[in-house]
């Protein structure tokens, strides 16, 4: 294999054979191939996109490239949930332990935030001692005796993912679709999985803006599990404002187990709900969808799926007692409430904005190497189309350091529309895709 010779052929137009494809993910993940030369091929995957056979050949070479889980001794269907990403998104906190508690093995390899986006590790982090870097074996543990583990990824599971993301996010070939799609979905089959349900996300929280995107993105990700044998389902979802009410990670946490209890917010507990349904559904569970609706809600408000989160907390380190006591979770030393200017109906709410200004606080990250305030965050009281009365409190700010708290607030009046109306409505779910 030359490698000139495929990003000349990538470059016009001509399909890459799966060898060629499996030779070059090895040769770039063991270090034959140079971060420039597959620059140069990313860059015309970027123009050229792929085939659906060169699609399912990249994908399979990078699943392949580490370690893929063996749980086939595990009895039960193991079906996780990816979601492409959005602001105060914390579902799969509550979808992972509501998901065992309706009888799903739930093996969850999650990401870390960066920029506008929360990151379902940091926010487990939050919890005092929880362990996210559990060695392979004791997650396969935890999956067999308590339905789940909530991991961060390993060096063993599909390294050559994680070096590709890192160069494409350098080298501003990261909105591709092909690539988008084969970097969630080697990562995720190489948990072992029987299937996969997935959330993507739309809007101005999201990174895809657009709802034809959207849906092209979930497509390719369905097809590329077809070619896999791995049946994927996935719903498109309102991400133009945030999702529930907290946001920043601690206040995530605790907005989780609230859920968990059953007095989430609708919104939040409505998607988990739908997820959890279509996890069953493509794992064969489901007969009548009313009826198990009705019973997920149920195992939400008698503390089922409580028990579980609690068991999980406990087998990864973490202290349990968060569940009952919020104080033992970190809190930030200063609120400040951030009230409306003027009488009206909310009528926009850019979530964009609203979480770079979360991450102002110190919720999120700039960069990779940034350090994570999990006490500070955003605590919403009204949100897009209820009325407001000028010097009503729209959220509480949680902050420790007052440096960007003008920054923040800038952010968010700038985020925040609020005139006479309509406001801008759309479905939490605008489509599901099979």
């Amino acid at each position: 294999m030359r490698v000139v010779d495929l990003i000349r052929q990538k470059r016009d137009g001509i399909e890459l054979s799966p060898e060629d494809l499996r030779a070059l993910v090895e040769g770039y993940t063991n270090g034959e191939v140079p971060d420039y030369q597959m620059s140069a091929f990313l860059m015309s995957c970027f123009f050229r996109l792929m085939t659906p056979k060169e699609l399912a050949a990249w994908t399979e070479a990078m699943l392949h490239s580490g370690h893929v889980l063996d749980l086939s001794d595990i009895p039960g269907a193991k079906v996780d949930k990816h979601s492409t990403g959005g602001v105060g998104d914390k579902v799969s906190l509550i979808l992972a332990p509501l998901a065992v508690a309706a009888g799903l093995k739930v093996p969850m390899i999650s990401g870390r935030g960066l920029g506008h986006t929360g990151g379902t590790l940091d926010k487990l982090e939050s919890i005092p001692g929880f362990d996210v870097n559990l060695p392979v074996d004791r997650f396969i543990e935890m999956v067999r005796t308590l339905g789940c583990g909530l991991i961060g990824q390993t060096g063993e599971v599909a390294p050559a993912d994680k070096k590709i993301y890192a160069l494409r996010d350098v080298t501003s070939t990261v909105e591709c679709i092909p690539l988008i799609a084969s970097s969630i979905m080697s990562k995720k089959l190489a948990e072992g999985i029987d299937a996969l349900v997935l959330d993507v996300k739309v809007g101005s929280g999201a990174f895809m803006k657009d709802l034809g995107r959207a849906r092209e993105l979930a497509r390719t990700m369905i097809d590329i599990g077809a070619q896999m044998d791995r049946p994927v389902r996935a719903l498109i979802t309102d991400m133009d404002q945030p999702l529930g009410l907290a946001i920043g990670n601690s206040l995530e946490v605790w907005e989780s187990i609230e859920t968990l209890r059953g007095n989430g917010p609708e919104d939040l507990t409505e998607l988990t709900i739908e997820l959890v349904l279509e996890m069953l559904d493509v794992a064969g569970q489901v007969g009548n969808r009313v009826e198990t609706k009705r019973h997920l809600r149920e195992l939400l408000e008698d503390g089922s799926a409580l028990r579980v989160f609690q068991n999980i907390i406990k087998a990864q380190g973490g202290d349990p007692g968060v569940c009952d006591d919020r104080d033992k979770l970190p809190t930030a030393r200063h609120t400040e409430a951030f009230v409306a200017w003027s009488d009206g109906l909310i009528v926009r709410m850019n979530a964009e904005e609203v979480g770079i200004a979360a991450m102002e606080l110190g919720a999120g990250r700039r960069t990779k190497e940034d350090v994570i305030d999990h006490a500070v965050g955003l605590m919403f009281e009204k949100k897009r189309g209820e009325l407001v009365t000028e010097g009503d409190t729209i959220l509480i700010i949680h902050y420790n350091d007052a440096t960007h708290l003008e920054s923040c607030k800038a952010r968010l009046r700038a985020a925040i529309e609020i005139g006479d109306g309509p406001a801008y409505e759309q479905p939490l779910i605008l489509d599901r895709l099979a």
